[in-house]
C-alpha cells in the first residue's frame, strides 16, 4: 500500500522546488531534556484549622447579632495602595487568583493563564516563533516537513476513498507554515486540493493574522448575490476558516485532523507521592511575595485522572515513580477526536516529543532558546510538558470500537517511510551551495540522533536530531485500514 501511493505522488518527491529559507546555524529548535528546576516538595506539618470551639459551646438560642460595616476606607485607602508594584499583569492576575482562592491553585491552572490568558498570555499577542522568537519547530526548519505530512494526508484521503469534501483541521497551526508547505506540495493534485476545507484552531489574534498571510488569503465574496465574504488560500484556491477550539469545526464531512507540537502545551497536574499517598503539587505565593510550590493539603478532583491514568499502567510501572504529570485536556481532546472520526470518518495524525508511558516531571519553560525557571516571570516564556501517547492511545480506544490507533513510531520512522531521503536528493540538485547546507542541516535536524556529525560550525550552533524524540502517532476510521506508514 505504501509503494503504491508514493509512487502516486513522485511528482511531490521528484519536484525541485525550494521555498527560501533562513539559515539553520541561526536557528535553535526547542530544548528537548527534562527541566532542571524540578524539586521534591515535603508533606506540610501544619495541622488543618480547627473549629472554633466557643462556637461549638454555645447552647440555648444564639444571641441577636447586629453587622456594621466600616465604609471610611473608601474614602481613605490605605497608604500601600498607592505603591509602585514591578509585577506585570499577569503576575498580579495570578496573586488575584491565588488570593480569592485563599490557597494556592494547580500547575495546570499556571499553565492555562500564562500560555492562553486573554491579555496576557504568552501565545495570544505576539509571533514566538523562528530565530527571533522563543522556539523553533519542525515546518520552520525545513519544508520537507510540511510536504512529507502532505504526502500522509493524501494517502489518507485515497484511503478514504476520494471523498469530494472533506475538512482539513490543523489545531495550533503556529504561523501555518507546516499547512502552506502542505498545500504547496499537493499543488499539483488538483482532485485533492479542490476537496480541502482548510480548518485551523488557534486562539491567539495575532498568530491568526500571521496564518492569514502565511497561506496568501484574500477575501472571496460567496456567491453573485452575497456580501458575505471568506478567506481563500491563495496557495490553493481552498476556503480557510479559523476557530477557537475543535468543537466549534462544523463536523458531518470525513475529518483530517493535524496536531504537531500541540499537546505538549496543554495544561497539566503534577503528583508527588508522600507518606500520606499522593498528593497534587500547586503554586502558592510565598512570604516575599514570589511564587513558589506546595502541596496540596486535601485530596484533589484532578486525584480522580491520576487514578485513571495509573489503571492504564502496571502496578510495576507505576511503583518506579515518585512524581507522576497528567493531562487530562489531552485525555479530553483524544476523545472529542476519536469521536469525530468514527462518526465522520478520516483519521488524525499527533506528531510531539514525548514517550509511549508514564510520564514524570518533564514539565519545562524556554524563553528565547534557553531553559529558565517554571515560575520565573510568567509570560514571558513556553510552558511545555512531555506528551504521554499511552495516554492518547487509551482515551481513544475506550470513546469507539469504530477507530483504531497506530503507533506510536519515531519521527525518523514516519519521514524515512514517506520518503524524505528522495525529497532532499531532489532539492540538493537545484540550489546554491548555502541552501545545500541548510538542506543538510534541517534534514539532520527532523530525522538525526543527537549531534550532527558533519557540522563544521561553532559547537553552539551544532544541530541537534530529533529523530528519536519525536513520536508519531495515528488514530482512523477502522473501514479504511491502517495508514501509511504505519501498517
Amino acid at each position: 500500500m505504501l509503494r503504491r501511493s508514493l509512487s502516486r505522488l513522485s511528482p511531490l518527491l521528484s519536484n525541485g522546488a525550494l521555498r527560501p529559507l533562513p539559515p539553520l546555524s541561526s536557528l535553535s529548535l526547542r530544548p528537548l531534556r527534562l527541566s532542571s528546576s524540578s524539586q521534591t516538595l515535603n508533606p506540610p506539618t501544619t495541622p488543618p484549622p480547627q473549629e472554633d470551639d466557643a462556637i461549638n459551646d454555645l447552647e440555648g438560642p444564639a444571641p441577636r447579632m447586629t453587622v456594621s460595616i466600616d465604609r471610611s476606607g473608601l474614602h481613605n485607602p490605605p497608604e500601600h495602595s498607592h505603591e509602585a508594584s514591578s509585577d506585570s499583569e499577569l503576575v498580579k492576575h495570578l496573586k488575584s487568583i491565588i488570593r480569592f482562592r485563599g490557597g494556592p491553585i494547580s500547575v495546570a491552572e499556571y499553565m492555562e493563564e500564562v500560555l492562553t490568558n486573554p491579555h496576557s498570555g504568552f501565545y495570544i499577542n505576539r509571533d514566538v516563533f523562528g530565530a527571533s522568537g522563543d522556539f523553533v519547530t519542525s515546518p520552520e526548519v525545513s519544508q520537507m516537513f510540511g510536504e512529507m505530512v502532505g504526502v500522509w494526508t493524501m494517502c489518507l484521503w485515497e484511503q478514504m476513498g476520494q471523498p469530494e469534501n472533506v475538512n482539513l483541521i490543523e489545531l495550533g497551526p503556529g504561523r501555518g507554515t507546516l499547512m502552506a508547505d502542505l498545500l504547496r506540495g499537493s499543488s499539483k493534485f488538483v482532485n485533492f486540493t479542490k476537496s480541502l476545507n482548510i480548518h485551523l484552531v488557534e486562539c491567539s489574534p495575532a498568530l491568526q493574522k500571521v496564518q492569514y498571510n502565511t497561506l496568501k488569503c484574500a477575501e472571496d465574496v460567496l456567491g453573485e448575490e452575497s456580501s458575505t465574504k471568506r478567506p481563500i488560500s491563495g496557495i490553493s484556491g481552498a476556503p480557510v476558516h479559523w476557530h477557537a477550539a475543535l468543537e466549534q469545526v462544523p463536523s458531518g464531512l470525513p475529518t483530517i485532523i493535524l496536531a504537531h507540537e500541540f499537546y505538549d502545551a496543554l495544561p497539566i497536574h503534577q503528583f508527588q507521592k508522600t507518606s500520606r499517598g499522593w498528593c497534587e503539587k500547586m503554586i502558592d505565593v510565598s512570604e516575599d511575595s514570589s511564587f513558589q510550590f506546595v502541596l496540596s493539603r486535601h485530596p484533589s478532583p484532578s486525584l480522580l485522572y491520576l487514578s485513571k491514568r495509573c489503571k492504564w499502567a502496571s502496578a510495576a510501572e507505576v511503583e518506579q515513580f515518585e512524581h507522576i504529570e497528567v493531562c487530562p485536556k489531552a485525555m479530553e481532546l483524544t476523545e472529542q477526536i476519536a469521536k469525530r472520526i468514527s462518526l465522520d470518518g478520516g483519521g488524525a495524525l499527533i506528531i510531539d516529543y514525548g514517550k509511549n508511558g508514564i510520564v514524570s516531571d518533564s514539565l519545562q519553560a524556554i524563553r528565547k532558546h534557553k531553559f529558565v525557571h517554571i515560575l520565573d516571570d510568567p509570560g514571558s516564556a513556553d510552558l511545555s510538558a512531555y506528551v504521554d501517547f499511552a495516554s492518547i492511545r487509551h482515551s481513544a480506544e475506550e470513546v469507539s470500537e469504530n477507530i483504531s490507533v497506530h503507533g506510536p513510531i519515531t519521527q525518523s520512522q514516519f519521514l524515512g517511510s514517506l520518503g524524505i531521503n528522495f525529497r532532499v536528493e531532489a532539492l540538493l540538485q537545484n540550489c546554491t551551495e548555502e541552501q545545500a547546507e541548510t538542506l543538510r542541516t534541517g534534514y539532520w535536524r527532523l530525522v538525526g540522533d543527537g549531534e550532527a556529525p558533519f557540522w563544521e560550525g561553532p559547537d553552539e550552533q551544532t544541530p541537534i536530531g530529533m529523530g528519536t524524540r519525536y513520536l508519531a502517532v495515528a488514530i482512523v476510521n477502522k473501514r479504511q485500514g491502517a495508514p501509511v506508514p504505519f501498517e
